[in-house]
């Protein structure tokens, strides 16, 4: 097993000679959430199972996206040997291997994505989850993940199973749980889903109320080559809740599907032996970036990346309501904001986000303005100070800028930090 940043941890069942299926976790979970699928799926396939960074006791350096994520998987499996392999991904997982199919599609030579999305519920979610857990820890999750990720009758029936999986979460780094989430914030392909372009089959559970049917059927009606397959009584872990049912589907999809992508791309010239029989193959330019809009002056223009900058600050809520309340009196002002605030100043390298959070706060309660301190808490909380690091900020300011106007602002500080490190149903 590997101890450095760039790779994941794994372990290997099955024959050497074998092909190679590829199963990813979930967020909080280990690759033991996979245990039932693996006699059977053993015995036709080289099954390689890999945890997240800080999960299952693996190494705790954070992977701040789902690409990074891939990359890491994509160096590992360089190190096994393997280069064509299937792929089979819950969750998280599930967007790695959408990741790698958009990316790396000579590389995957078909798919199946359990209770996955191409977007996990809104970017404000799970920035708020990294909120909760920076500040409490990761008992929060743990205690909510079996209503999560189970039917109540399923948790009802197996204790020791719930058990499992609330210490599973509880012993993952909180860290890169954190990075995690910020990871899955920014996931958003529902736009490229027509490029995937590998035999897909889309597994959910029918009670799952995480990423439903609802995400299922956005995933089968986006990716050309897609079906569908609905596990009735299961929730979000439907390999643990249902694991007969899963396995059925994913050893009959993986061995007819399979061979229809074979000779989908050109191999290059030989190369070394690896210890994976499989065709090497020719590596597929991603498309070229889109270069951003110039201004008159011949600078890019700073909107977009501003606008990116604010959402991600701010959240998404908040600048979709401060958007649609514009109108032609005020629209002018919003667009001067995001293009020079947020596009010039906040966008600058010069200091972190964190740094630039205190300084904010400490300016807007010097000139009084509570009203943008509460949205800038929040920004705060996101930006990755904690709540005691706020404190000393409007201690700091009761010094310089005066009590009352300290007072007034813990006030609303309070507020907004009793609310954001709580975590929503």
């Amino acid at each position: 097993m590997s101890e450095t940043p760039k790779t994941l941890q794994y372990r290997i069942d099955g024959p050497e000679d074998a092909p190679a299926l590829i199963l990813g976790p979930s967020l909080g979970t280990t690759w033991h959430m996979w245990d039932r699928q693996i006699p059977e799926l053993s015995e036709r396939w080289r099954v390689v199972r890999f945890d997240l960074p800080g999960h299952g006791g693996a190494p705790a350096h954070p992977a701040p996206s789902v690409g990074e994520l891939a990359e890491r998987l994509l160096a590992t499996l360089d190190q096994l040997g393997v280069q064509r392999f299937g792929y089979a991904g819950c969750s998280i997982g599930g967007a790695v291997g959408i990741e790698l199919a958009l990316r790396h599609p000579q590389r995957v030579a078909t798919l199946a994505l359990v209770a996955a999305s191409p977007r996990f519920g809104t970017a404000d979610e799970f920035r708020q989850r990294g909120v909760v857990v920076r500040t409490n820890g990761l008992d929060p999750m743990a205690r909510s993940a079996p209503e999560r990720w189970f039917t109540a009758a399923f948790a009802a029936a197996q204790p020791a199973i719930v058990e499992w999986a609330v210490q599973m979460v509880r012993t993952t780094d909180p860290g890169c749980y954190i990075a995690a989430c910020e990871a899955l914030a920014a996931f958003d392909v529902r736009a490229e889903l027509g490029r995937i372009g590998v035999p897909t089959l889309v597994v959910v559970g029918s009670e799952d109320q995480v990423t439903g049917p609802a995400e299922a059927r956005t995933l089968v009606a986006g990716i050309p080559d897609a079906r569908l397959a609905l596990v009735p009584g299961a929730s979000h872990l439907a390999p643990v809740e249902q694991p007969a049912a899963v396995t059925d589907l994913l050893s009959h999809h993986f061995a007819t599907a399979w061979h229809d992508t074979l000779s989908a791309f050109p191999a290059p010239p030989a190369a070394p032996a690896t210890s994976v029989p499989v065709a090497p193959v020719a590596e597929i330019a991603p498309p070229a970036p889109e270069q951003p809009h110039a201004t008159g002056s011949g600078r890019p223009d700073p909107y977009q990346a501003g606008m990116k900058v604010r959402r991600e600050v701010l959240g998404d809520a908040h600048v979709d309501a401060v958007m649609a309340d514009g109108d032609d009196f005020t629209g002018d002002f919003q667009e001067l904001i995001t293009r020079y605030a947020w596009g010039e100043v906040w966008a600058r390298e010069g200091l972190d986000r964190r740094t630039r959070s205190c300084v904010t706060l400490t300016a807007l309660v010097a000139g009084g303005h509570l009203d943008e301190l509460a949205s800038h808490t929040r920004a705060a909380l996101r930006n990755g100070l904690t709540p005691a690091e706020i404190k000393e900020v409007l201690i700091h300011t009761a010094v310089y800028c005066g009590v009352p106007t300290a007072n007034a602002a813990f006030k609303v500080a309070q507020g907004v930090i009793q609310e954001e490190t709580t975590l929503r149903a």
